[in-house]
């Protein structure tokens, strides 16, 4: 029963902190909303910031996994954009972080540094999988333009959603946010690649 209302807190607060912000919405607002006394809730989790510790732990964990090395062979065009498109579901599912990420690293110290360590990883599978495609020839980019390019698409997988909610207010769109992404790689893409990235992107829409 315990576990059950530790996880009933976790959603709760998952859901609200989503959909109004992290910052407007109290310990006592997730206590009320889920029917139980603070009391209760703070047995669980004694502070706020024990909750969003607790959020961002299983955040964490699912990017930790995607992003994990990838199987021993040969990336490809779909390998990249199943990647892309899973990423951006978790960070969808864990918008709140993303929100205001600046104000939220400088509350919480630990994160940053912890989501600096998910940025590091980030760019690191994608310069892999990029190197990957160069390596087999389906690829054309100069050292330095994949560092730019890795920058990038780092840049753009951190930002896209503030500048989604702002620019369109449709809510989370994980297919757009591949596609961002995958039309940054595209003009470096050579052969069959990029008509198979197409054929990919119109699929999608």
């Amino acid at each position: 029963m315990a576990r059950d209302t530790r996880q009933r807190i976790e959603e709760t607060a998952l859901a609200l902190f989503n959909a109004e912000g992290e910052p407007n919405v109290t310990t006592n607002r997730i206590a009320d909303e889920l029917d139980i006394s603070p009391g209760n809730l703070h047995y669980h989790f004694r502070t706020k910031s024990d909750l969003i510790e607790a959020l961002f732990a299983a955040f964490e964990h699912r990017m930790l996994e995607l992003l994990a090395a990838p199987e021993e062979r040969v990336a490809d065009i779909e390998d990249i954009w199943l990647l892309l498109h899973l990423a951006f579901e978790t960070i969808g599912a864990y918008r709140f972080i993303y929100r205001d990420l600046s104000d939220l690293c400088a509350r919480h110290r630990g994160l940053h540094q912890r989501f600096r360590g998910i940025l590091r990883l980030t760019m690191e599978s994608a310069s892999s999988l990029c190197e990957d495609l160069i390596d087999d020839g389906r690829m054309k980019a100069s050292a330095r333009e994949l560092e730019a390019l890795i920058r990038n698409v780092a840049l753009v997988s951190t930002f896209w959603l503030a500048f989604d909610q702002v620019q369109d207010g449709e809510g989370v769109r994980p297919d757009r946010a591949a596609w961002q992404v995958m039309s940054l790689i595209s003009p470096y893409l050579v052969g069959e690649s990029r008509a198979h990235l197409q054929a990919l992107a119109e699929a999608y829409t």
